[in-house]
């Protein structure tokens, strides 16, 4: 006997419209002279459509010498200065506010997270399934072995804001966040450290974004290779879950537009192109 045929309607990965859609790569940076280089080239080499915004925090070693010759030369769209070092929030909301793309994604400037993963991320939401995706370090991707009571302490910050958001996330600190960019720059944001992390998750729980979550890989840093984030940084974290979870203002209802930006974009430039009823007479 021949075994049942699934009948869940399914769209082949070559099948999604990836010409159609424009990521745009929100990149904060500070102090990130060793790794910046090598990560925006390995952006720029992703097959996606990429709006490639940069948001220097102040950085001091560097790597604001070497920012504007990558953007004359095409790998950044969008440079911004930052004054002084404010957090990693703090640049991630100023990157927010340029984003011109149909999704938005979050990637560090060191190498601890791979670019190269960006389509895997995008998938679900463009076959209409996700309206954010998180990629999971502890979903069984390839990791360097690295810190176990940072990873004991993440796990208790994703537990924490599992309880308040009614999430069943297994990584919410994680860096890779891809959001559609209607729905991101409706939040209210307001986190300028790390506080970013289970703000975002409680703000798009509150939004009833469908979040989607998938496995990626992870080449962590030590602290000699420049890894920045602390014990205080956890603590604050405890801090932000109860803050922003508790206590307004809360994100709006999402309500998804009945035609995604990019379709309805590629109908347009299709009704544009074809001729006129007169020109189709005239011919």
């Amino acid at each position: 006997m021949s075994p049942p045929t699934d009948p869940r309607p399914r769209r082949r990965w070559d099948d999604l419209p990836w010409p159609d859609v424009i990521v745009s790569v929100v990149i904060p940076v500070y102090n990130e002279r060793q790794t910046v280089e090598a990560l925006l080239r390995r952006v720029d080499e992703v097959a996606l459509n990429t709006e490639v915004i940069v948001v220097d925090d102040g950085s001091t070693d560097g790597t604001r010498d070497l920012l504007p010759a990558l953007e004359a030369e095409g790998i950044i769209d969008r440079l911004i200065f930052q004054e002084r070092n404010q957090g990693k929030g703090a640049a991630l909301r100023t990157g927010f506010q340029h984003a011109t793309g149909d999704v938005v994604v979050v990637q560090d400037a060191d190498l601890e997270y791979d670019p190269y993963e960006f389509p895997l991320l995008l998938e679900p939401i463009l076959s209409g399934k996700a309206d954010a995706v998180y990629g999971s370090r502890f979903l069984g991707g390839p990791h360097r072995v690295l810190f176990f009571w940072h990873s004991v302490g993440n796990r208790v910050l994703t537990l924490m804001s599992n309880m308040f958001t009614d999430l069943n996330l297994t990584d919410m600190e994680t860096c890779y966040k891809m959001v559609r960019r209607e729905l991101l720059q409706s939040l209210p944001l307001s986190a300028d450290r790390f506080g970013i992390e289970p703000e975002l998750t409680a703000r798009l729980a509150q939004s009833g974004a469908r979040v989607y979550e998938l496995p990626i890989s992870y080449d962590g840093r030590s602290y000699a290779e420049g890894k920045k984030i602390g014990w205080r940084d956890g603590v604050s974290a405890i801090w932000s879950i109860l803050k922003f979870n508790v206590f307004g203002p809360r994100a709006p209802r999402w309500h998804p537009p009945a035609i995604p930006m990019w379709e309805a974009r590629r109908a347009l430039d299709a009704l544009e192109s074809s001729p006129s009823p007169t020109e189709s007479d005239a011919s």
